[in-house]
């Protein structure tokens, strides 16, 4: 979309509002049909759409890269660190100079914010996270993040004014289990802010290290409705776009997470002594549990996972038949009564497996629990209409990983965008999205923000 069309369209009457909504929808698939040039995020007709500088994205990325190697040339900007707060640095300093209005929140958040025409609007609000997992990738968090700064400068490039208010959002410690986003949903608690963060500190000396105020963290907390829309793009961590070659991943919802810790009790004894028959294997009994939760996750339709991911025996000898296994169970849907509805299955199978082995099964719920968080419907809507406005193909989906977005749900209407990723791999440092792929999410990006402004 030109600069004079959008801001003819942001001044004019309803009545030439809706003539242009048509004229430029038919404009926009038009070039799609044409076929254009993605890879350097270029329209055909240079000038007369919006597009972002791919080639800025990438360079942009590999710079933050920089920050928090260690002396073996690993990732480690983990949130607190050295690294993450030179990072932060470095951010801030470009949001600045892209003229925003900067500030960071007593969670540590950094917020940037643009000015719009219509003061009485709310703002819409994009953005991400740059800190990474130990020995992490360069992608998680920060292709949003950088999009997002990317969006500003491309309207600061053309001089064009949103009618509303513009506020990019740099969540702080997001890996460490969404620290930043739970402070401004009004969900970061006193026992939140005790608990050890991957740095060493504890989460209020960490919010400190970056500037935030954790003994004034509910100064940053937001209401409903303070945002008009958050909307936040990001790696898929997973293969699906890519097997499927596609494009764009319009995400319907964040998935719910519960975690159990589940206790097998037997009789520890002598393994050499204690006839097979006659034994209280506690292991012999996880065993059969493992399996069975396989089974159960697997007899329902649906993209449900569950997963046993920690596991430990004792005595943990050679000679002694287990007596204590405690393992770590792990259920993500995008249904909460689904995750309901499992776990009572799996606990069935549980209390017929101790029966059989004589051995005794509890579970515990974890307060790590994450209720799921659905994305708005119109948002993905408009997602999907601009992804196919710039002749991108597109795949509704759930996010299996978490993400600021569904803390954020809390408080306003989200949406999150997905491009590929190759291989399928995140949270390693073979974590890698193409640049034809981040520029067509940064367009999308785009262009569902200034519909949404439109609108």
């Amino acid at each position: 979309m030109g600069i004079e069309a959008y801001n003819s369209l942001t001044t004019n009457d309803s009545m030439k509002r809706r003539t242009f909504i048509k004229q430029s929808t038919f404009t926009a698939m038009s070039l799609a049909l044409l076929g254009a040039n993605q890879s350097h995020g270029k329209s055909m007709v240079e000038g007369k759409t919006l597009q972002v500088n791919g080639s800025r994205i990438e360079s942009r990325i590999m710079e933050l890269a920089q920050f928090g190697k260690d002396q073996k040339g690993r990732g480690y900007r983990v949130a607190y660190t050295k690294g993450d707060v030179e990072g932060r640095a470095w951010f801030l300093g470009l949001m600045k100079k892209a003229g925003l209005e900067t500030t960071i929140d007593a969670g540590g958040n950094m917020i940037g914010k643009r000015k719009g025409k219509n003061h009485s609007l709310k703002p819409i609000a994009f953005g991400s996270h740059i800190d990474m997992v130990p020995d992490g990738g360069n992608y998680d968090g920060t292709l949003g993040s950088i999009s997002a700064l990317e969006v500003i400068d491309v309207l600061n490039e053309r001089s064009l004014v949103t009618n509303h208010p513009l506020e990019v959002i740099i969540f702080a410690n997001e890996e460490g289990g969404l620290i930043g986003s739970k402070a401004i949903a009004g969900q970061l608690t006193s026992e939140g802010l005790k608990q050890v963060s991957q740095s060493g500190l504890i989460m209020a000396e960490g919010i400190k290290a970056i500037g935030g105020d954790p003994d004034n963290i509910q100064s940053c907390m937001r209401k409903k409705g303070d945002i008009h829309a958050f909307l936040e793009l990001h790696i898929e961590q997973g293969g699906i776009l890519e097997a499927e070659n596609l494009q764009i991943g319009v995400v319907e919802g964040i998935v719910g997470i519960s975690d159990y810790e589940v206790t097998v009790e037997g009789v520890a004894n002598h393994a050499g002594t204690t006839p097979m028959k006659l034994r209280q294997d506690a292991l012999l009994a996880s065993s059969k549990l493992i399996i069975a939760v396989n089974d159960v996750i697997n007899s329902m339709p649906g993209n449900q996972v569950g997963t046993i991911g920690k596991i430990t025996a004792l005595p943990g000898a050679y000679n002694v038949v287990p007596g204590l296994v405690t393992l770590g169970l792990e259920i993500r849907d995008l249904s909460a009564e689904k995750i309901e509805q499992l776990f009572g299955e799996i606990q069935k199978r549980a209390a017929i497996i101790a029966k059989d082995s004589k051995t005794r099964i509890s579970f515990k719920r974890e307060a790590s629990e994450v209720k799921p968080a659905l994305t708005d419907k119109q948002l993905q809507q408009q997602i999907e209409a601009s992804a196919k406005a710039l002749g991108l193909s597109t795949k509704f989906m759930q996010s299996g990983a978490g993400h600021d977005s569904q803390q954020m749900a809390m408080i306003a209407p989200v949406a999150m965008i997905f491009v590929p990723s190759v291989g399928g791999i995140s949270h390693s440092p073979k974590e890698f999205t193409k640049v034809v792929d981040m520029t067509n999410g940064a367009n999308v990006l785009l262009n569902t923000l200034l519909t949404l402004d439109r609108g």
